[in-house]
């Protein structure tokens, strides 16, 4: 079910042209504090849903993709009217950071192709399944898409609006330093393009043009799938140019990190000290149901022995894979591969984690363990896996609360901190989180690691 919680919900639609229907939506949106909504799929939507909305599908999937997904109130440039209580919160986040070293490894880029921008997306997003329609125009409404024509632009404008506006109540002169993130196409066994199973696509070159074009704010992170024909030379092309970071989603992209094609992918990656951010754990933001396995973390050992440098995002904190170093093979939790993997000592200097998407509801139960194991925080690097922090729907605060993660008095000025820039939130969030034994994210995280190099 989609559960609605934390009164993350946007101003309802004004523009019905039923007079019953503004208020049964008044109805529909008004849940309380301590209140969750939930909508099942199995047994429809809520009775209360406007009937405009019940027989017009697509004004209802564009209403629906504003509540869950972009449900801010206000833009980033407005946060100097945040209340004291958020202000001091945002301004206490930064301290123990050197601002100018202050670095985000995983943020997305993706767009429709408007512009040029080589990028492209699934036709599914926009005209398939009634569910894949309602993603789609969620993700859209997160990154505050409301026109087809200029999505691409629209996208990075935000991103940058977001990004100018983290220092703002700090050092407005200064901004975060992010690694955009291309992201390739799927590829079959034999190299072939797979469109049907091709989600997203952001090209590298796009990728470098807003580097080009934000040199100080943006840093290049390349993708290219290695059973590309010409996986070799993209490369090469890149490394001269002096891009050191490659993202992998494989369980998206069908990327068997044993497969033999990959060794001389390695060497190369070596040869230019290339690092590797791949996604580890189960995957849900892309379909991958049927490559699940290739998220399992003890794949990765391949290129590590191959002695590349590997960033395992997200901790795998969600879903289970096979345990390959067990005789019958049991499922096990991916979380628990992943420590394996971080307390082997053949991997100390080479093998790097980072903490995105970790706040994500279904993710944070692993929350506690990550801040207990301190001796693991030196090899471990932040991301906000943008634009997920913008999909409201994902983060709720009250359960925080609850593990004792977060302090009651903390969680107001968080949501209110989301209602202006939910890439501060995401950063402040981490910053607020304590353990049992009141342990926190070493600030070390939040800032450039030096074993990874990838200041251009």
């Amino acid at each position: 079910s989609l559960v609605i919680m934390d009164n993350r919900i946007s101003e309802h639609h004004k523009n019905c042209s039923e007079g019953e229907a503004c208020s049964e939506l008044d109805q529909f949106s008004d849940t309380s504090d301590n209140e969750q909504e939930e909508v099942n799929d199995n047994s429809g939507w809520d009775p209360k849903l406007p009937a405009c909305y019940r027989r017009e599908p697509k004004r209802f999937i564009f209403w629906l993709a504003k509540k869950v997904g972009g449900a801010w109130k206000y833009e980033p440039n407005q946060i100097e009217n945040i209340s004291q209580g958020a202000r001091q919160l945002i301004i206490d986040s930064f301290q123990g950071l050197e601002l100018s070293e202050i670095i985000d490894y995983h943020t997305h880029v993706v767009g429709l192709g408007t512009g040029n921008t080589g990028c492209c997306a699934s036709h599914s997003f926009i005209e398939g399944s009634f569910k894949k329609q309602i993603v789609g125009h969620v993700y859209l409404s997160a990154v505050g898409v409301d026109n087809f024509n200029i999505a691409d632009m629209t996208f990075v404008e935000r991103l940058v609006a977001l990004t100018r506006g983290c220092f703002q109540l700090v050092s407005p002169s200064l901004t975060p330093r992010l690694c955009l993130l291309a992201f390739d196409r799927h590829y079959n066994d034999d190299g072939t393009i797979s469109a049907h199973h091709t989600e997203f696509y952001t090209p590298s070159r796009y990728i470098w043009k807003l580097h080009r074009r934000y040199p100080t704010m943006f840093l290049p992170t390349i993708s290219v799938h290695p059973y590309r024909h010409d996986a070799i030379r993209e490369l090469e092309k890149w490394g001269k140019r002096g891009v050191r970071q490659i993202k992998w989603l494989p369980n998206a992209m069908n990327i068997n990190p044993y497969d033999p094609r990959c060794q001389s992918y390695y060497a190369k990656m070596k040869e230019y000290d290339m690092v590797l951010l791949t996604h580890t754990g189960e995957e849900k933001a892309v379909e991958s149901e049927t490559m699940q396995k290739w998220g399992n973390p003890l794949l990765f050992r391949a290129p590590l022995d191959a002695g590349v440098k590997v960033i395992l995002a997200h901790c795998a904190t969600l879903g289970k894979n096979r345990d390959l170093d067990h005789p019958d093979q049991p499922l096990i939790s991916n979380f628990t591969l992943w420590l394996r993997m971080m307390d082997d000592p053949k991997y100390q200097d080479i093998l790097f984690s980072d903490i995105s998407a970790i706040t994500i509801f279904t993710r944070i139960e692993h929350i506690p363990i990550i801040l207990q194991r301190q001796d693991l925080h030196h090899r471990l690097v932040n991301g906000s896996d943008y634009p997920l922090p913008s999909v409201a729907v994902l983060y709720r605060t009250k359960p925080l609360v609850k593990m004792g993660l977060i302090t009651a008095a903390q969680r107001p000025f968080l949501n209110e901190i989301y209602d202006y820039n939910s890439l501060l939130y995401d950063f402040v969030l981490k910053r607020c989180l304590r353990g049992p034994n009141g342990e926190k994210l070493q600030d070390s995280i939040f800032m450039k690691n030096p074993k990874l190099g990838l200041y251009m």
